[in-house]
């Protein structure tokens, strides 16, 4: 068996494993699921007849909530990877022969569907709220490849949190900044809106540009360089979320 086919394998068969502990970890699952559309519907239905966005309201919203669906759901992977680093289940692996990578690309996978999932949801929930994307099938294929490409970066740099915890409870708090970000960025309000502090903060900071692509994208509003921000952000952020998460991995198990 040639090395690639060797790491494929483990691989899926780690994917495997990860996929089958989502539904043993059903409080975190419906967290992650539930409290994004929770969020959507109080900001529609309570503050969005308050907040000016020169569209609907919902419209605007959608993107945002996406993408703290997307933080609320990397938690999750940062404390599946600190819970198998410290309940000694890699040293099991590490007697059996397992290439070392496949256990980290199981967490990242699953997160890929956990996000998938939560995603299709807010999006049907936001469809019976109001929710009228007008993108063409080429612009939903670049909504996806945005919003993946997100996932997959922010899982990564999970991984890598959840490598450097010493407990579940601490991966969790580390990840705290994924549901942050989005608050302070483009997500509910338009930055001009804001103080200059915060709206230099909202314009430059790296989820601004993803939640704008998706938005134009999705509702036709205007995008500017949002995409390619968003590909040099997160682009660059899994190459190194990747070596670091490899790096710390192999530290981990060298102990």
């Amino acid at each position: 068996m040639t090395r690639l086919a060797w790491v494929a394998r483990d691989s899926y068969t780690m994917i495997g494993r990860s996929l089958r502990h989502l539904p043993r970890n059903l409080e975190s699952l419906l967290m992650a699921v539930i409290l994004p559309v929770m969020l959507m519907l109080l900001f529609v239905y309570v503050f969005g007849g308050a907040i000016n966005t020169g569209t609907e309201y919902v419209n605007y919203v959608v993107p945002g909530i996406i993408l703290l669906c997307a933080g609320f759901g990397a938690s999750m992977t940062a404390v599946s990877v600190a819970n198998d680093m410290t309940t000694g289940v890699i040293d099991r692996f590490r007697t059996m022969p397992i290439h070392s990578s496949a256990v980290l690309t199981g967490h990242v996978a699953a997160s890929l569907v956990r996000n998938a999932f939560s995603t299709a949801l807010v999006f049907g929930v936001a469809y019976l709220a109001g929710f009228r994307p007008v993108a063409t099938p080429l612009e939903w294929l670049a909504t996806i490849g945005v919003l993946t490409l997100f996932v997959l970066a922010i899982s990564w740099v999970s991984v890598c949190l959840g490598l450097l915890a010493r407990s579940a409870d601490a991966a969790s708090g580390y990840t705290f900044m994924f549901a942050f970000l989005p608050y302070v960025s483009s997500a509910f309000v338009p930055p001009e809106t804001m103080p200059a502090v915060l709206r230099g903060i909202a314009e430059h900071q790296p989820v601004t540009p993803v939640i704008e692509a998706a938005r134009g994208l999705l509702t036709g509003t205007p995008i500017g360089n949002s995409i390619w921000l968003s590909l040099a952000w997160f682009g660059g952020l899994l190459v190194v979320s990747y070596v670091l998460a490899a790096v710390l991995f192999r530290r981990r198990i060298a102990r």
